[in-house]
């Protein structure tokens, strides 16, 4: 190779190694840019996470727990009302950070990003679906919502019972309201669905084989499940179903579902709510007996007092013939 070919080809080689470092300064500059923007991000996060945790822990207060998982929460309701007059009910799941009142608005909306005092908040609030009857319980199915907070915050550990092992852990989930209840839950299985299934909404159903498809329509895809559910959902009246995000693709949420143990065979509350019924149908039994008994005393105490009316109401018969003219 010659002296000037060789002086030929060597600028194009400064050019290219000008080039890798222009290249290579871009691709810094951008990547503390992005650490940057991360560290922002992450700033806020804790923040926000921070200011939830601090909504959290001051609404907490307004209910007391025992540390008998079998004893429901204490609440405060004159206080919690003066607070915000949208609360309905107290959910807790003992043993967990579920500890939360539960409001209900003219929508669905509202409560996604406003905290208990109506403040806003990118954590929101616990709220019964605007449009299931309150305080809950009252229709065939009642959906309580709430965020799946990456901190562990609100609906997590709800969403975490989609592991059998969780799941099995979790005993009862208490649903206590002002007037009503309280309610002793259990769970009875869990599924995911995703944001366009709209029939998981259904709260009431023209009659029970109806209700009874709906919910195998769900329990065939549970994910978890308590071990008798099988012929536990043969038996339940209603639902009480936590709903909240989950981040698996083709899903987006999970629901927990759930039932008064007072509905569920075998277990304490079931037999004494047998008992109470059998013992209300007997009271009545009685009554209506003690109705039908009176009712003809009645209508011959009527019928006596009709006719001695009618005597004293009669004209008096002549003494004579004379009179009678």
């Amino acid at each position: 190779m010659s002296e000037q070919q060789t002086s030929n080809t060597e600028p194009p080689k400064k050019d290219s190694g000008k080039k890798k470092n222009l290249v290579s300064n871009i691709l810094i500059v951008v990547g503390i840019a992005l650490l940057v923007v991360a560290g922002v991000i992450w700033f806020n996060n804790n923040q926000n996470y921070q200011k939830i945790d601090q909504e959290n822990e001051r609404v907490a207060e307004y209910a007391k727990l025992s540390n008998d998982e079998d004893t429901p929460p204490q609440v405060d309701w004159e206080a919690l009302k003066a607070m915000n007059p949208d609360v309905v009910g107290w959910l807790q799941i003992p043993n967990t950070v579920v500890n939360f009142p539960v409001f209900q608005s003219g929508d669905n909306n509202f409560y996604l990003d406003h905290a208990p005092d109506k403040s806003a908040s990118i954590g929101g609030s616990v709220f019964l679906d605007y449009e299931t009857t309150a305080p809950g319980l009252v229709d065939p199915q009642t959906i309580v919502y709430g965020h799946h907070m990456r901190n562990g915050s609100q609906f997590k550990q709800v969403a975490d019972m989609d592991n059998q092992s969780v799941f099995d852990g979790v005993k009862t989930v208490w649903y206590v309201t002002e007037k009503n209840g309280p309610y002793n839950l259990a769970p009875l299985y869990l599924f995911y669905t995703n944001e366009n299934d709209t029939e998981v909404r259904r709260f009431t159903f023209e009659n029970d084989p109806e209700f009874r498809n709906y919910i195998s329509t769900y329990y065939k895809d549970a994910v978890a499940k308590r071990s008798d559910a099988d012929e536990v959902i043969k038996h339940v009246k209603h639902l009480f179903t936590l709903s909240t995000c989950n981040y698996y693709d083709g899903y987006g949420r999970t629901l927990l579902v759930c039932a008064p143990k007072s509905e569920i065979p075998g277990t304490p509350q079931y037999q004494e709510a047998q008992a109470a019924a059998k013992a209300a149908e007997a009271k009545a039994a009685e009554e209506k007996k003690a109705q039908q008994q009176s009712e003809p005393q009645a209508e011959s105490s009527e019928g006596e007092g009709q006719a001695e009316a009618e005597q004293q109401a009669a004209p008096a018969a002549p003494a004579n013939e004379e009179e009678a003219q």
